[in-house]
């Protein structure tokens, strides 16, 4: 009878096995029937030129794809939030909340996947942010956003009279990934833009550009100022002028005329076509005709007052801001622009200047060849532990079996659509140390089988039959560990998903090297004893492994090489666990609870700081500051920070803050007291030190200004680190108990810069009582009364002059000496039909102080207490201490308020939720695969019993070289498990192995240690060193340190803690020695 395919010489009871003692049989079953599968090294060997052409096909493939891989900062990123922006001339913020905001915000809520509303209540305008719970699938986002939109169209007649919107922005999301500003002395707004237009039209053609938008681009207006008296001396009021300009003005149809030929449209005159021809307009003033330019200054503007404003080098610049096409290449991509922009620049005007002033190619490329150069650290590190620890010619084989897998990898990696950024490619340089496990255990089985004096092709069999599926269920089980990552379903497991796949995708393929083209190479490198009989072909070889003979099984095996001294103390030290093994049990066991409690001590933080070399200095001044009046301070800053050598340059927003020209940016909205400087450093270095500059300047110079210095951070945008909402029904109460929560806050020295989101009414009003009879009697209403001061006050737009494809508003408003003083509006003549009559005949001014805006969440008012840390306090710390002081707080709170946290506290629990919640099926997708290669309860449960070993030595690498415990390590640290169970899994494999040989339980369990002990070291330390390029990452650093440990830790562990562990489970006895063993196990060195 046939022997199975690919079973080696010794058969089912032989003691040349892998462990030292017999053949390639499975757990509690003879040998032989594991090796009755498909052989794939076998097959590998006789196809070897099918093998090599399919290996250097996919390299070539692989290198080509990698070449076409899409390069970004951050990976893809899907933003679930939509702006709706909703306008109320006249009204207050309290009026706007209760009338417009509450009611779109009511609507909104019958939207599926909604997540909260965010909203502020200005006066005049409402502004809601629509955010989408992280669980919605990405193809119903815009599902979602068209639902939005037709739900605001089903309740637009409910709105009040004169309401504007809504208006929709769901590119909330996009990312400019370069930034330029336009400028030059002696240029107008109007002609920037003009240019800017020519500019834009160029680079939409450039490939790769999605679309061009501007910034500090002021609207263009035309105004008619027509002083009181002069409204007073003609007995007209504002609208009857409007009227009679706008007549002339208009484009009204006037029909064609047809002939036997053709048709000849009419085209009456009177279209102003310039200043002059406005100011040449007659009219009609109670039967006399009167120029206009007689009685009006016409004059060609901008917005009064200035809504935003974009400042660089000292002066007003216009802003070109340009977004890549989605799955593009962004280095491409800036080159395009880079060479584009040089060509742009020779062709502009003398004196006007095209300036850079945010390239995310630079600062990819620069990220990207950070993390090259650390994968090139990694491989040589690599490299350097095979060729070391297994001798040139077995290091040769691991070498070249790394280049093919990455390869391999770029192409999976461009057929899957996963470019390369800060995730992939720490990924990447974190797989290096895992991808070589299988491909060591692989050739050290083969040079182990030809130190006994076997020959290449039936080492090369017996390594695929002895190893290859506990390979694959520890590379399955490595993978796993990985699978929370995958499925979390939140915007931050989004963010960091390519983790799973690039690991998934390089360690599949790494097995597969192991078991195809590492025994190819073994085959052809290897050396085999000078003692071997006879050099054999490889089909001669392969064909002797299929046949069984039971002589050949009791022959005497080749001598084994001479143990050494390491290799003695090495077994005594084993044997000495598993016969003291409770003490070795109790021992584990305590280090794993100090572990538990030392956890407490390590620092904790969701996402470190950026690398990149730019600061965010925010200045926010009192609530109902106007707009002049923060434009002086940033100017002023500006002034301060002329001259500082750390910086490169500086760009200021006033108004609203900076676009976003980086993926986690926390946007600001539009506030007329808001600004936002953008100064990019030098290096990081002089990053850090202008900090600590402005958070000392600003303090003392700037009292007025409540200010904020801070680098951009990594991860999904928080804002203000340390974030508590208030919420409630009435305001007054909620701003109460804000109030506590921010003496709470305040107690602890970690924090600093402690504020609301939303200050008390401060923002001054006039209110205009209105005499109803008085008015009744003139003839005239509220809101005639209304229309006048709007038109007197802030300009009142009826017509719109054409240029080109631009339209621009025509105003009629007072002139600005009228328009200054509130107490000097009760002299302002109003017309009536009974004649011009003084306002303060009609009515009196009260002065008032109002809101100038009202948050809520969910539609209800919302305060949030913020603030940032100091020093190098962590965020999560901060938080998780503030939240347990405020627990009495939230004890004694009235029914319907409450206190919930935000910031940096809320994403992560959010992140965190999102990936335990996959625990589950993580542990079930575990179970089965080491039950499926393990088929026992006990051997299962042994395994996972090692998993948490890891965390001893995570909890002792972090407090040691104080790393904080943030969410990237935390990933780490879940998917470490693992790691440290594919070491288990080999390891129980190699016993059961031992044991169904023929060796007694104690010399099994012995000596599978001994055997795994090289190629489970070598692993090991291809990982943890593989690892160290990464440790100067701020993103990857503590993650690589958390591993590091923990792998270090558990791996030693494994070697003493599992031998006891088996051997109490299994009650196994020091005595039990040989109880049915052919011949004296074989024991190996390491050569």
């Amino acid at each position: 009878m046939r022997a199975p395919f690919g079973q080696g010489p010794d058969g089912a009871g032989g003691p040349s096995g892998p462990g030292g003692a017999g053949g390639a049989g499975g757990p509690r079953r003879p040998a032989a029937d594991d090796t009755g599968r498909f052989n794939l090294s076998a097959w590998a060997i006789r196809n070897q030129a099918l093998v090599i052409f399919a290996v250097v096909l996919a390299t070539l493939f692989g290198v080509l794809a990698y070449s076409r891989l899409g390069q970004s900062e951050d990976p893809p990123f899907t933003f679930r939030a939509m702006v709706i922006r909703t306008f109320w001339p006249g009204a207050t913020a309290r009026q706007v909340e209760e009338q417009v905001t509450d009611r779109i915000g009511r609507k909104l809520q019958e939207t599926p996947h909604l997540d909260y509303l965010r909203s502020y209540s200005r006066p005049g305008e409402s502004l809601i942010v629509f955010t989408m719970k992280d669980s919605a699938p990405v193809n119903e986002v815009r599902e979602t956003w068209y639902q939005v939109r037709k739900k605001m169209a089903d309740i637009a007649d409910t709105l009040p009279p004169g309401v504007r919107g809504p208006y929709f922005d769901d590119e909330f999301g996009d990312v400019y990934t370069n930034i330029y500003t336009l400028a030059g002395d002696g240029f107008s707004p109007a002609q920037l833009h003009d240019y800017a237009d020519e500019l834009r039209g160029v680079l939409l053609r450039v490939p790769g550009v999605a679309k061009v938008d501007y910034f500090g681009d002021p609207d263009e207006h035309i105004t008619i100022e027509i002083p009181n008296a002069q409204l007073t001396r003609l007995s007209i009021t504002p609208q009857q002028l409007a009227r009679a300009i706008n007549a002339q003005n208009a484009v009204t149809p006037s029909g064609t005329l047809t002939t036997a030929f053709d048709r000849v449209y009419v085209r009456p005159s009177g279209q102003f076509t310039d200043l002059k021809a406005m100011a040449d307009t007659l009219i009609d003033i109670n039967h006399r005709l009167v120029r206009l330019g007689d009685i009006a200054t016409i004059r060609r503007g901008y917005d009064d007052p200035p809504v935003s404003q974009v400042r660089a080098g000292g002066r007003a610049v216009l802003a070109i801001g340009i977004t890549m096409q989605a799955g593009g290449d962004v280095i491409q991509l800036g080159k395009r622009l880079d060479a584009q922009t040089a060509e742009l620049r020779a062709r502009l005007p003398a004196g006007l200047e095209l300036v850079e002033v945010s390239s995310m190619p630079h600062a990819v490329s620069h990220s990207v060849n950070g993390f090259l150069r650390a994968a090139a650290e990694a491989i040589v590190i690599v490299l350097a532990v095979s060729l070391i620890s297994l001798g040139w010619r077995a290091g040769v084989v691991v070498a070249i079996s790394i280049p093919v897998v990455l390869a391999v990898t770029a192409l999976c990696m461009n057929g899957f659509d996963i470019g390369l950024h800060k995730i992939s490619l720490g990924t990447l340089v974190l797989a290096l140390g895992l991808l070589v496990d299988d491909a060591i255990i692989a050739v050290e089985m083969m040079a182990v089988k030809l130190e006994q004096g076997w020959g290449r092709a039936r080492a090369a069999a017996f390594a695929y039959s002895s190893t290859a599926f506990p390979m694959l269920t520890g590379t399955l089980v490595t993978v796993a560990g990985f699978l929370p990552i995958a499925l979390a379903k939140s915007a931050t497991g989004e963010y960091t998903r390519s983790i799973f796949q690039v690991s998934a995708i390089a360690l599949i393929a790494s097995w597969f090297a192991a078991v195809m083209l590492i025994p190819l190479l073994g085959y052809h490198l290897l050396p085999e004893r000078k003692d071997t009989t006879a050099r054999e072909t490889p089909r001669r070889a392969l064909r002797k492994l299929r046949r069984r003979d039971d002589a050949q099984t009791r022959r005497t095996p080749v001598a084994a090489p001479r143990a050494s001294r390491f290799h003695d103390r090495l077994r005594d030290c084993i044997a000495w666990c598993v016969k003291r093994r409770l003490v070795v049990l109790g021992v584990t066991a305590a280090l794993f609870v100090a572990a538990l409690a030392g956890f407490a001590l390590v620092p904790q933080q969701f996402f470190p700081s950026s690398e990149r070399p730019e600061l965010l200095v925010d200045m926010r001044l009192p609530e109902g500051a106007s707009f002049e009046a923060t434009l002086r301070e940033a100017a002023r800053l500006e002034k301060t920070l002329a001259g500082r050598p750390e910086i490169d340059h500086l760009v200021d927003f006033v108004g609203a803050g900076a676009p976003r020209f980086y993926l986690p940016l926390d946007v600001q909205l539009p506030q007329p007291n808001f600004a936002q400087l953008v100064i990019t450093a030098k290096s990081v270095d002089d990053r850090a030190k202008l900090e600590r500059w402005l958070a000392s300047t600003l303090q003392n110079s700037f009292p007025a200004v409540r200010a904020r210095v801070s680098p951009l951070q990594t991860g999904p945008s928080v804002g203000y680190p340390v974030q508590f909402r208030v919420s409630g029904s009435d305001l007054a109460t909620v701003r109460e108990i804000a109030e506590k929560v921010a003496a709470t806050m305040k107690a602890d020295a970690r924090t600093t810069g402690v504020h609301f989101d939303w200050d008390e009414p401060g923002e001054r009003s006039v209110r205009f009582e209105i005499d109803q009879q008085k008015a009744r009697e003139l003839g005239v209403t509220s809101e005639d009364v209304a229309s006048f001061l709007a038109m007197t006050l802030s300009g009142y737009t009826f017509t719109q002059y054409r240029v080109r494809d631009r339209l621009i508003s025509v105003d009629l408003r007072a002139p600005q000496r009228e328009r200054v003083d509130p107490d000097e509006i009760v002299n302002l003549a109003m017309p009536t039909p009974n004649g011009p009559v003084p306002l303060g005949a009609l009515a009196h001014l009260n002065n008032e102080l109002e809101y100038a805006v009202i948050w809520d969440r969910d539609r209800q008012p919302t305060i949030t207490v913020q603030a940032d840390v100091r020093g190098n306090a962590l965020d999560i710390d901060v938080t998780q201490a503030i939240d347990r002081t405020l627990a009495p707080l939230r004890a004694s709170l009235p029914i319907g308020y409450r206190i919930e946290t935000g910031g940096a506290g809320e994403i992560s629990g959010k992140a965190q939720a999102s990936v335990i919640a996959q625990l589950p099926l993580m542990l079930v997708v575990v179970l089965t695969l080491l039950m499926i290669q393990l088929r026992s309860f006990a051997r299962v449960l042994m395994v996972v019993l090692t998993a948490p070993l890891g965390l001893i030595g995570v909890v002792a690498a972090l407090l040691l070289f104080g790393k904080p415990f943030g969410f990237v390590a935390m990933l780490g640290v879940i998917a470490m498990s693992g790691i440290i169970m594919r070491n288990s899994v080999i390891l129980v494999d190699q016993i059961e192995r031992n044991i169904a040989a023929g060796q007694g339980r104690f010399d099994a369990i012995v000596g599978a240690t001994v055997r795994r002990f090289r190629p489970i070291m070598l692993t090991a330390a291809a990982a943890v060193l593989a690892l160290i390029p990464l440790l100067q990452s701020a993103f990857f650093g503590p993650m690589a340190t958390a591993l590091m440990g923990g792998i270090t830790g558990a791996t030693v562990l494994t070697l003493f803690f599992v031998p006891a562990l088996y051997a109490t489970a299994f009650k196994v006895r020091h005595f039990e020695r040989g109880v049915r063993t052919a011949t004296p196990p074989i024991e190996y060195t390491w050569s």
